[in-house]
């Protein structure tokens, strides 16, 4: 599975919102993922006039979650999920 690809695969279409970035089931970090896609189609802007996508995630257990780029923990930032 490419992350870029224009068209997203069809697992993406059970995704829920997570508002902490990571799994809202489980608690896992994105970086648990089996699979990633990233929608950069269709970009938001934010009133600063930065971009921000959304990134849909495939959990290791079985829930699809999908989250702001804006959102997502720097490398250097602990992750404080579960």
């Amino acid at each position: 599975m490419d992350a870029f690809a224009p068209i997203p695969p069809a697992w993406t279409k059970s995704a829920v919102h997570a508002f902490e970035f990571c799994c809202p089931s489980c608690g896992a970090s994105s970086r648990d993922a089996t699979e990633v896609w990233l929608n950069r189609r269709a970009p938001v802007y934010t009133e600063d006039h930065r971009r921000k996508w959304q990134e849909f995630y495939h959990c290791e257990c079985g829930c699809v979650w999908w989250g702001w780029s804006s959102d997502r923990p720097k490398p250097d930032e602990p992750w404080s999920g579960a």
